[in-house]
């Protein structure tokens, strides 16, 4: 038998699904999560992967934290980030499988 959601955990959901795809509206960030497809990395790996600068990098990477698509942990001198939401893995698994694949 289907369960009944009620239209406030629709619209709820629909908020922030919303607010998943504004934040992916950006072609470097979609860059920077496929890479971490692939698993964690540090700031110079993306670096290196996607020919992001140093700076630029730092700057997405902070806003992606804050906006909750990664998470980060020290590891010894360097900040290792991955992705924070398995949703957002899922979603960005299916959208390399069907626009193809940006790893490193």
């Amino acid at each position: 038998m289907k369960q009944k959601v009620s239209i406030s955990k629709i619209k709820s959901s629909c908020s922030e699904v919303c607010l998943i795809l504004k934040a992916l509206s950006h072609p470097q960030r979609l860059l920077i999560l496929g890479h971490l497809l692939n698993g964690p990395k540090t700031v110079s790996e993306l670096v290196q992967c996607t020919e992001i600068s140093q700076s630029q990098m730092s700057q997405f990477l902070i806003r992606m934290k804050y906006e909750g698509l990664l998470n980060s942990e020290r590891n010894g001198k360097f900040q290792v980030y991955s992705i924070g939401d398995k949703r957002l893995a899922n979603l960005m698994q299916t959208l390399q499988n069907e626009y193809g694949s940006s790893r490193c």
